[in-house]
């Protein structure tokens, strides 16, 4: 059944939801529902699995973790953890069940990890709720950076080890999440709201009191300046207020080079149960040059000249999240990871981890057949892949002639539109030299933040 499901997800069906795959498959939809729904299997094993594959296999000193959540619209109540929430996929709150995922991002692999649905509390303390979606008892409410923290635990358990982890303002608003960090000792670079509070200037920490009878809790900070916005502090802290904006070379996109501006400053967060500034963090401001009302706040717990630690490289880990938006369009668009007809709570994680299964299976075919065309022309996609491997699976029995004409037709059409791929790249890339020009932005003279083996 496996097969049949991750066959299925690879085929080119417009919705691959369990019907469609069953029918096409040629067995009841009721045999296929039951292996997602019922039909005994350990669908966590399968999770871990892959991770270890990943982390033996794929092992890369510059890959970056990458924390996000996505949403999938819902109609109904019934479906777990569905509720009136965010949705990412709509940018406003809807009914949809949302879900926490981990994503590997090495040089060119790009793979999620794991992924989890997130229970709403109104989910959490309703049992009749509960027991219909088959909820398990011990499924407790977890906000979603702690479900990012078990995430990461059992990634770094089964052996995945990241150079750094980014993750957007939900998380990086998260002291909690940001302390779980520091005692992993794990490095991380996190986008933060305007409002996140700091200090520029280390403020002081009284150990002990001054005088035996006082009844204040120590430690504590002295009396001085509070903390402060993020925004605030670039606009008015000396440190900051009296820095030059510096242009760095950020990233090759698919249309252009990508040119910030930034300043950054030694930080000092709130940390711990007291609130207390323990350690030295690094504050990033970056201003986008061709958009300069986009302005974008980073905290990073590893700072510039903190041994081979640069800007340069915390900036690639800041602006590293695309992968996961990647990862999302093309298991959403490609593989039906939305296109799901269950509502049980272990059936959802089923089909998501399986999921996740089909898209590694097409990444790693990516990563080993990417530049093999001796060409100059794009790069593989996952949605080429995809499509490669349904026509050699929908082949496989006909006749060999015929299969090499299959084969050739779609060799063929992909180096077609890796072609085109490749032209629009360039369009774009010139589109975009052209308005940096305007700004008297020489590229070539910019500090670039991609490593020199990308």
């Amino acid at each position: 059944m496996l097969a049949v499901y991750v066959r299925g997800q690879l085929s080119e069906l417009v919705h691959k939801s369990i019907e469609p795959l069953a029918v096409q498959a040629g067995i009841a939809a009721r045999t296929l529902q039951r292996f997602i729904e019922s039909i005994k299997w350990d669908e966590e094993k399968m999770r871990d699995r892959c991770q270890q594959i990943v982390a033996k296999q794929h092992a890369d000193s510059q890959a970056i973790g990458i924390v996000d959540e996505s949403g999938v619209l819902k109609v109904g109540e019934d479906t777990a953890g569905v509720a009136r929430q965010w949705c990412g996929n709509v940018g406003k709150v809807d009914n949809c069940v949302v879900n926490v995922h981990l994503c590997y991002a090495p040089e060119d692999l790009q793979c999620l990890l794991d992924s989890t649905v997130y229970l709403p509390e109104e989910w959490a303390h309703d049992r009749v709720r509960r027991e219909k979606a088959y909820i398990p008892d011990e499924v407790k409410f977890q906000t979603k950076p702690e479900i990012a923290i078990d995430q990461i635990d059992r990634a770094l358990g089964h052996g995945i080890r990241v150079a750094a982890w980014t993750f957007d303002e939900l998380y990086g608003r998260d002291h909690k999440f940001l302390d779980a960090m520091e005692q992993r000792h794990e490095a991380y670079v996190a986008e933060v709201p305007v409002d996140f509070h700091g200090w520029v200037r280390q403020p002081q920490v009284l150990q002990r009191p001054v005088k035996k009878t006082s009844r204040k809790k120590y430690p504590r900070l002295a009396r001085g300046k509070p903390a402060c916005k993020v925004k605030n502090l670039a606009k008015y802290s000396p440190p900051l207020r009296n820095q030059s904006w510096k242009r760095f070379r950020i990233k090759d996109s698919q249309k252009g080079p990508v040119v910030w501006e930034v300043k950054w400053a030694h930080f000092w967060r709130k940390q711990g149960d007291d609130n207390l500034p323990l350690k030295a963090h690094c504050l990033i401001v970056a201003r986008n040059v061709l958009k300069p009302k986009q302005v974008k706040y980073f905290v990073a717990n590893r700072v510039p000249g903190e041994g081979d630690i640069t800007l340069n490289w915390l900036l690639w880990v800041a602006f590293r999240r695309w992968p996961v938006e990647q990862c999302f369009r093309m298991v959403k668009k490609e593989l039906g990871m939305d296109d799901y007809e269950v509502r049980g709570w272990r059936c959802l994680h089923r089909h998501l981890y399986v999921t996740q299964l089909t898209h590694l299976f097409c990444a790693r075919i990516r990563e080993e057949y990417n530049g093999y065309s001796g060409q100059d022309i794009g790069r593989l996609t996952v949605e080429q892949v995809r499509r490669a491997v349904n026509t050699w699976i929908a082949t496989a029995d006909l006749p060999p002639a015929v299969r090499r004409k299959r084969h050739q037709r779609e060799v063929e059409k992909i180096l077609y539109y890796r072609r085109r791929n490749e032209q629009a790249r360039k369009s774009h890339t010139k589109t975009r030299l052209k308005r940096l020009q305007a700004l008297e932005i020489d590229i070539d003279q910019l500090e670039s933040c991609i490593p020199s083996d990308y």
